[in-house]
């Protein structure tokens, strides 16, 4: 089970919490665990979410493991240009 670090805006789906425990063995998991478990964060991961692993970003890599003790951070898609 891995920590999960949530961005402000996720929090309030979260029921407040900064940090939850999620059990999943890649990114697509993730989110779709996340999705069951806090149902109001649906509309955020499907706006855009990127994920940090150990400190690298990961955008639509879906299949991308998580790694046992990874520090995990969901944070804000950022567009560019």
């Amino acid at each position: 089970m891995a920590d999960i670090h949530l961005w402000g805006a996720l929090r309030p789906a979260a029921d407040g919490a900064s940090v939850v425990q999620i059990e999943a063995k890649t990114i697509r998991e993730l989110f779709r665990k996340l999705e069951e478990a806090y149902p109001g964060m649906g509309l955020h991961l499907a706006r855009g979410v990127a994920v940090s692993i150990d400190g690298r970003i990961y955008r639509d890599s879906w299949e991308t493991p998580l790694p046992e003790g990874a520090e995990i951070y969901l944070l804000p898609r950022i567009q560019g240009g």
